[in-house]
């Protein structure tokens, strides 16, 4: 099936379209959710609400990109709102500690993030790259996720996330450099070899 013929039975609320693009892109949208969130419930929900998205929002899609970047890019805009949620939810609850509200448990918890493609003897190292890259600067993280971890192209991540091919080569660059600095601290500190 052609894409434009896809968009045109989208439009026109055709269910089995709407099937076809979700088998067709449901792999991608958990990837590139989890590459994002890190961690798999989340990202389970997230690409939920991708599809919903889209299904919901086809009849405003102008066909300016291709379909996979309009999708990529409801991606990492949804698994961007749902981190910062994330995060405002955690300052109230630390506000509210503060003031005895709150429970004594662990506030910043990093669950174990384990990403589909890893094979089993690396998910020790995986584990820890993904919390090296989880701590790279918002920008920088989406684009090193885009481009190393569901290879994307410069071009393509340039257009999903609306930043220059240069700007993007600046900014995987510099996560490169970050990631290299943050996992030679670990492999120091841990003397593994």
């Amino acid at each position: 099936m052609t894409e434009q013929l896809l968009i045109l039975q989208l439009r026109e609320g055709n269910e089995k379209a709407f099937g076809y693009l979700v088998e067709n892109y449901q792999d991608r949208v958990y990837n590139t959710c989890l590459g994002v969130l890190h961690n798999a419930e989340d990202a389970e929900d997230i690409a939920q609400e991708v599809f919903v998205e889209v299904h919901r929002a086809v009849q405003s899609f102008k066909a300016e990109s291709k379909l996979s970047t309009w999708i990529y890019r409801i991606c990492v805009t949804k698994s961007l709102d749902h981190l910062r949620g994330k995060k405002r939810k955690k300052r109230f609850a630390f506000v509210k500690s503060i003031f005895g509200e709150g429970d004594n448990g662990p506030r910043f918890e990093i669950p174990d993030y384990v990403h589909p493609g890893v094979q089993l003897e690396n998910k020790e190292r995986a584990a820890y790259l993904f919390k090296a890259i989880e701590e790279l600067p918002e920008n920088q993280r989406i684009a090193f996720t885009l481009n190393k971890i569901e290879c994307l192209s410069y071009q393509e991540v340039s257009e999903i996330t609306g930043m220059s091919v240069s700007a993007v080569e600046s900014l995987l660059f510099r996560a490169k450099q970050n990631l290299k600095k943050i996992l030679m601290d670990y492999y120091e500190e841990n003397e593994i070899q």
